[in-house]
């Protein structure tokens, strides 16, 4: 018997995923705990495992394609299956809802379902085809990480199906009804996300035809319909049905009426500028969190610059010393900078706070014991603040190591989604993009970021007299409801004093 592997929850409320790359084909052999699969979430691209062993029947989603949690993965059973399913795996007669495909979560199912539909008891392990104690595909018995199996399934005591009267199976009971005649058969939209697109492209879900599982509307429909056209304006009847089932509140209504409305497809002309439309792009994944943190953040917080030039000649003069006693531990430059901006961080603690709400409303200044130093990196996927744990307890080599591993992982998608989450400070080196400077926005909730551009050759006055000095200018942005411009200043001459004359700094650290 075939098993239906769904979905996980990958952790940290995450709702969907993108499926970037299947890893297994169809009828390909899979073992327990093999990735199957590359999905990318807002966070993270993930390598997601197969908790079955057996012969891959079906892969249900297309590279490219937004799945939900709880939507069917891949579903895999005995090699006999294949050749006893022939051609044509669809049930003869549409009777039974698919199984698992309404497992979603619960704040998933602001959809419509259709009337008289019923809803399917949860499977023991989210399978679709079978029952998980009863398939005869091998289970893991590690429990991976948001999912996964005890290993104990397949010596469980399994129950009969229940049935209703009659003789028939349970499952039928999910047949849906028919519609009265005369009224408007309600779109299979399960998903908030999904509707949501739809009004933001225009796009009528009542004249879809939805391609995912039993007619479920998808995003790719939606997405297809707003680029080819389709979903006109549905009749009185169809719209009235979909505005019932489906009616926005204020906040969510103002939103959508402020955005503006959907033109033209690709090759199309805008009606707005009178250009050709190039190109559509969907703000999802790692951009729409991107757009999301920003905009809350200038929503939010009240943020400030200072800026200063400082010259570093001596803090690079200090690393070729070090490179020439032992060039195979040296520190980085960004390692020493940042183990100089802890060193403020520690006289000056409140940069790395946060704002947080207590029980009884009121807004707390955050202060903590260590810091987790957050590093700006821009990556294939986006700009990502992945951070270092406990940075403050690291030397300057360690944190070479560590920050080479944290930037590694970030750019290959493989950060962790608490590495993106726990940051309480930022750094950001302005120096590989060429810039001299920035106001960057801060990562809220964090409160502090300190930014370092580019070193260049400069004139400077030292001792009187005119020299080039390799001179670099920093900044520091800071949330003036947390720290006044005296203490973000304090900071940052703390920390330019140092890399200015980091031998003398190490008396003070």
């Amino acid at each position: 018997m075939s098993s239906t592997f769904t979905l996980p929850d990958l952790g940290e409320g995450l709702t969907e995923a993108d499926l970037v790359r299947w890893l297994v084909a169809e009828g390909d052999e899979v073992a327990v705990d093999q990735p199957i699969v590359e999905v990318e979430t807002a966070k993270a691209l993930v390598e997601v495992p197969c908790p079955y062993a057996g012969t891959v029947l079906t892969l249900h989603g297309a590279e490219g394609e937004t799945m939900i949690v709880g939507e069917p993965l891949i579903t895999v059973g005995s090699a006999d299956e294949v050749d006893a399913a022939g051609p044509a795996e669809t049930p003869a007669a549409p009777t039974a809802e698919k199984p698992g495909a309404l497992s979603y979560r619960e704040e998933e199912r602001a959809g419509v379902m259709e009337p008289g539909t019923a809803q399917p008891a949860p499977d023991k392990a989210r399978g679709g085809d079978g029952d998980v104690a009863g398939s005869d595909a091998e289970a893991s018995g590690s429990v991976l990480i948001g999912y996964g199996t005890s290993g104990h399934g397949a010596k469980g005591r399994t129950r009969p199906s229940k049935r209703v009267r009659g003789g028939a199976p349970a499952a039928a009971a999910t047949t849906p009804a028919a519609p009265a005649d005369g009224a408007a058969r309600a779109p299979r939209v399960s998903s908030p996300i999904v509707r949501k697109l739809a009004r933001e492209r225009g796009v009528d879900v009542a004249a879809l035809t939805g391609t995912g599982p039993d007619g479920l509307i998808t995003r790719a429909d939606v997405l297809a319909a707003a680029e080819g056209g389709v979903g006109a304006p549905a009749s009185p009847a169809a719209s009235a049905a979909q505005d019932a089932a489906a009616a926005p509140s204020p906040a969510a209504a103002s939103a959508t009426s402020a955005a503006p409305a959907a033109t033209a497809g690709v090759g199309g002309t805008d009606t707005r500028s009178g250009l050709t439309v190039a190109s559509r792009t969907p703000l999802t994944g790692v951009r729409r969190v991107i757009a999301d943190q920003m905009v809350r953040s200038r929503t939010v917080v009240p943020d400030v610059t200072a800026w200063l030039d400082v010259d570093v000649t001596g803090l690079l003069e200090l690393r070729s010393a070090l490179k020439a006693k032992g060039p195979e531990n040296v520190p980085s430059l960004l390692a020493l900078i940042a183990r100089f901006t802890l060193a403020g961080l520690q006289r000056y603690p409140v940069m790395a706070a946060r704002i947080e709400h207590a029980e009884d409303g009121r807004e707390e200044v955050v202060e903590f014991d260590g810091v987790h130093l957050g590093l700006a990196v821009q990556t294939d996927r986006g700009l990502m603040v992945p951070s270092v744990e406990h940075a403050e307890r690291l030397s300057a080599e360690e944190l070479t190591r560590a920050i080479g591993e944290t930037i590694a992982r970030a750019r290959e998608g493989k950060s962790a989604p608490a590495e993106l989450t726990r940051g309480t400070f930022t750094l950001n080196n302005y120096g590989p993009l060429g810039t001299d400077g920035a106001t960057p926005i801060l990562n809220h909730p964090e409160v502090g970021m300190l930014g370092i551009g580019r070193i260049m050759d400069r004139p400077w006055v030292v001792d009187g007299q005119i020299v080039v000095r390799k001179v670099a200018e920093m900044t520091v942005s800071f949330d003036h409801r947390v720290t006044d411009g005296a203490t973000a200043s304090a900071f940052l001459t703390f920390v330019a004093d140092c890399l200015n004359d980091p031998t003398a700094a190490l008396a003070r650290i």
